[in-house]
């Protein structure tokens, strides 16, 4: 019988191991993180090992990604990185732990340069989606403190540290057991739904309808984020219409857009405009399949309440929705291919409800099922 879990990170690495991967001997794991969450990671990789599992860690450090683009070679920047592509492959697990050193690395690097790596990354990514989609390989995608997250959430870092633990649970007694409850509690929600062809986004930000006919409903309870707390699928491609300015930041390889307001028809993004940054906003748009929806989703976690600059917290807000340019999840039907993922979210805790197929189903920034 295992000892009971002693330090806040021993309760993070036992959270990762046996509730979001539920980590099985004989089973191959990919590490992927940075030297900054090393106590993390250490109790990580005791647990794993101890457990029977194959594991290897890819260490990201200090730099990488700026030496990369100013020294790699057009043909570096050209091929997909060997290892990346084996473990997309293979492995039947992948725990990514973000523990940045600089949350600003790619700002200001070469656009052509960036834009290439992405054609490079594409079959790589394609495996990811559907190998995660099936089940095939398992992931989960977590946060350690480090001082560059906190700075980047304007806070100190033991303010950070308490905010990530918290929304993860790690306070709680038994953090799994709270974790099962938002999985039944949640699931309640995309039951519903999942009955539902035709939502309605209203607010003082928003007025946007879309089709979910055909598609389902995800309960994103924890397992393959953490923390999670909110529902999500895609929209028909071509049915969503309507209006939305995006009241938080809009943060993405770096760059921090302000004020994006969105117009659509018949499921594509016809005018934009920003408060500040529309020129990287139209550079996003001219890569293919950025143009149309990938995902819309309503956050569930109401431990999560203020704005971090972290979309794995962000886009979880509890009173929030979001709307994702670019990129489907394979797994709610979604046809949409892109290189691009950008959650965008916005308020609902003023003025505002959700309405499925004619019926009220949120009011202000909760549900009212």
């Amino acid at each position: 019988m295992s000892k009971a879990p002693k330090t806040i990170e021993e309760k993070y690495a036992h959270l990762l191991l046996d509730y979001c991967l539920e980590l099985k001997e004989g089973s191959s794991l990919l590490i992927n993180t940075s030297t900054e969450a090393q106590p993390l990671l250490r109790e990580v990789y005791k647990l794993a090992v101890s457990r029977g599992a194959m594991v290897e860690v890819s260490l990201d450090f200090p730099e990488k990604q700026e030496l990369f683009y100013k020294y790699a070679s057009q043909k570096a920047l050209e091929k997909p990185p060997e290892f990346a592509s084996l473990a997309m492959r293979e492995f039947d697990n992948l725990l990514t732990i973000r523990a940045p050193y600089n949350l600003r690395a790619t700002s200001g690097l070469d656009s052509k340069k960036m834009a290439t790596r992405q054609k490079a990354l594409k079959s790589i990514n394609e495996s990811y989606f559907k190998r995660t989609a099936s089940g095939e390989m398992k992931r989960a995608l977590c946060e350690y403190p480090t001082q560059a997250s906190a700075q980047n959430a304007g806070v100190s870092l033991q303010s950070w540290r308490e905010f990530v633990f918290d929304a993860c649970r790690l306070y709680d007694e038994d953090p799994i057991a709270s974790w099962l409850q938002v999985r039944k509690d949640q699931q309640k929600i995309v039951d519903h739904l999942n009955k539902c062809s035709e939502i309605h986004y209203k607010g003082p930000n928003i007025d946007m309808k879309f089709s979910t006919k055909g598609r389902i409903w995800i309960n994103s309870d924890g397992t393959a984020n953490m923390p999670s707390g909110e529902v999500f699928t895609a929209p028909v491609e071509d049915e969503v219409n309507g209006y939305a300015r995006f009241s938080y930041p809009a943060i993405y390889r770096g760059e921090e857009v302000e004020g994006v307001e969105l117009w659509v028809e018949k499921g594509e993004v016809v005018k934009w405009d920003a408060v500040r940054g529309k020129d990287y906003l139209d550079k996003i748009f001219e890569i293919p399949g950025a143009k149309r929806f990938g995902e819309v989703a309503i956050g569930t976690n109401y431990r999560i309440q203020k704005m971090s600059r972290s979309i794995l917290f962000d886009e979880k807000i509890g009173g929030t929705i979001h709307m994702a340019i670019g990129q489907s999840y394979i797994q709610t039907g979604g046809k949409n291919e892109s290189t691009v993922h950008w959650d965008m979210i916005t308020d609902m805790k003023t003025d505002s409800e959700i309405t499925a197929d004619g019926e009220i189903i949120y009011k202000n920034g909760k549900f009212t099922l």
